[in-house]
């Protein structure tokens, strides 16, 4: 069960991190505001299941199939506005995107408490996810995290498709390792930022719907996972995806287990102390990728 239940924290945390790898490591902005995208993400799928609760209710069941592209949908469109209308005034600016994305993580969970109010809201789950699949006698899988890491799984792949099998994807790494080389060759490097932080925007949706069903959200949602994917990310390297898939498993199956023999806090403490000392003798990551200077 400990096995399963870090498959189960990671596939969130590698949600949330492939947005903030793929923004982080190709425009270098610190996007502090990446959890409150989640928490949009959240609400989204929120207000779905209600419109189907009200107006659809023999269509239930089927809601989350409409809640997760419409998720996608509304960040990948929030990301893009914000990148043209605020984010692309800080490229080359690390520091100040820093402090400007926190602002607006700020700004965008007081907007959240002024429209959909501070108290917690629940997504009720289709019943086709309610119960567990019984493995053995003594092991029960619940449905809804199975879902999640299918979901993941899914996700996964269609980004790594996109990023490495289309000429858009060659676009993006040709910008990620030589931003003026790409330039010289004509690609619209402007257009490539806008939408590649539409698509970690996006991202972030879709781990805010997969969220609502194993918690509640609250315009705060977002905090709680913002600073392991952080961790995450520049634990396995910047500007590596499979780096940022394998650091969140071996810090989500590190940290179920050390919870298991250990209290929460102290858990979260010796996985932090465990990833400076690696951070020490490897300031790059685990995974860093190789260019040429």
């Amino acid at each position: 069960m400990q096995v399963f239940n870090g498959i189960s924290l990671f596939t969130i945390l590698l949600l949330m991190a492939l947005g903030l790898a793929i923004v982080f490591g190709q425009m270098g902005v610190i996007n502090m505001a990446h959890g409150e995208l989640m928490a949009l993400g959240a609400y989204v799928t929120y207000f779905t299941s209600r419109f189907f609760a009200s107006h659809l209710p023999g269509w239930m069941d089927i809601y989350l199939f409409v809640a997760i592209p419409l998720a996608f949908g509304v960040t990948f469109l929030g990301g893009y506005l914000l990148e043209r209308g605020f984010i692309r005034w800080f490229y080359n600016r690390p520091l100040d995107t820093l402090l400007a994305t926190w602002g607006l993580s700020l700004i965008l969970q007081q907007a959240y408490r002024t429209f959909f109010g501070a108290q917690e809201v629940n997504v009720p789950l289709a019943s086709w996810l309610s119960g567990a699949w019984n493995v053995t006698e003594n092991i029960q899988l619940p449905l809804n995290r199975i879902f999640i890491i299918g979901l993941t799984a899914v996700v996964a792949v269609g980004v790594y498709l996109l990023l490495y099998k289309t000429r858009w994807g060659l676009a993006v790494r040709s910008v990620t390792q030589n931003r003026a080389m790409s330039e010289a060759v004509g690609i619209n490097t402007a257009r490539v930022d806008a939408v590649t932080f539409a698509l970690g925007s996006g991202l972030a949706g879709i781990a805010g719907c997969a969220f609502t069903m194993i918690g509640s959200t609250n315009p705060g949602t977002g905090q709680m996972y913002i600073v392991d994917s952080f961790i995450v990310v520049v634990f396995g390297g910047v500007q590596s995806l499979v780096g940022t898939a394998l650091s969140g498993f071996t810090i989500a199956q590190s940290q179920t287990t050390l919870e298991y023999l250990m209290s929460g806090s102290m858990a979260r403490v010796t996985i932090l102390l465990l990833v400076i000392v690696v951070l020490y003798y490897r300031p790059s990551g685990l995974f860093s990728s190789k260019v040429r200077a």
